[in-house]
């Protein structure tokens, strides 16, 4: 396996390069003119800016439909322009993307209840302003504002080993796709376990979340026995290729002796 002091330093340096600039979506014209607005009209350009949207690309348009090249026609029915969805579409508008996700919530306690007022996306992830999806969203201070924490709680804890086991799995494939190892497959391995995993805790079923989680972990192991068989094989490259750089240093020193010695005995005799 990779020398930890080397395998640490690769981790930090891709967690630093986590920090740059990703895909960011252009700066449509539903940007521009929103973006010089106040009040409700300008506000939700701010709150898109830091979501994981914007990190990836996913624009105004993207969503709510529209011509973003033209002034005249961004909100023209036209072009698409749906606008913003009712309470209790806002599943479907979500699903034509999280299509997965989308299925698990309308089969659990909250999108049972949906016509009733039940949570749907906007009310755990917000509208706008949507993060990365992680524990951290299972909190105390918003599932408190529907129910009581205690459900809740015990699904995030049933999870999260799951998650930062993916996690971990994701920063090694950074770390060996920059080092021009091929990692595609292993990456949609990755990224089709982390879907699932994801849908399944949109359940909000502990019972399911608990029974799946095995599942998840041995995929996740099979992925990460890949990874490592990697890190042995480069560990294994560089083990031989100091070797060989040791014998040629050897050899070179042997050359360098003979041919000083052999130039002494030559001034030896003249």
């Amino acid at each position: 396996m990779m020398t930890t002091s080397l395998r640490f330093c690769l981790l930090l340096l891709t967690t630093l390069l986590a920090f740059a600039p990703q895909a960011r979506a252009e700066e449509t014209v539903c940007i521009q003119c929103h973006g010089g607005l106040e009040g409700r009209l300008g506000t939700p350009v701010g709150q898109w800016r830091g979501s994981i949207h914007a990190a990836n690309g996913i624009s105004c348009h993207d969503c709510h439909g529209g011509d973003p090249t033209d002034f005249a026609m961004a909100m023209s029915p036209e072009r698409g322009f749906i606008g913003v969805p009712d309470y209790t579409a806002v599943p479907d508008f979500c699903g034509r993307c999280h299509v997965g996700v989308k299925e698990d919530y309308l089969a659990s306690a909250h999108g049972k209840a949906l016509a009733e007022g039940g949570a749907q996306c906007v009310v755990c992830h917000g509208n706008h302003s949507i993060q990365k999806a992680s524990p951290e969203l299972i909190n105390s201070e918003d599932c408190s504002r529907c129910h009581e924490y205690g459900q809740a709680e015990e699904i995030k804890t049933a999870i999260v080993g799951t998650d930062q086991m993916l996690a971990d799995l994701e920063t090694d494939l950074q770390v060996l796709a920059r080092q021009g190892v091929t990692v595609q497959q292993m990456e949609a391995a990755s990224f089709a376990l982390r879907n699932d995993f994801r849908r399944v805790f949109h359940s909000v079923n502990i019972d399911r979340v608990r029974s799946e989680t095995a599942g998840f972990l041995q995929r996740g192991e099979e992925i990460k026995q890949q990874v490592e068989a990697i890190y042995a094989e480069m560990d294994q490259r560089k083990l031989i290729g100091g070797i060989v750089a040791a014998l040629f240093f050897v050899a070179s020193l042997i050359c360098y002796l003979l041919r000083k010695t052999y130039q002494q005995e030559e001034d030896a005799r003249s």
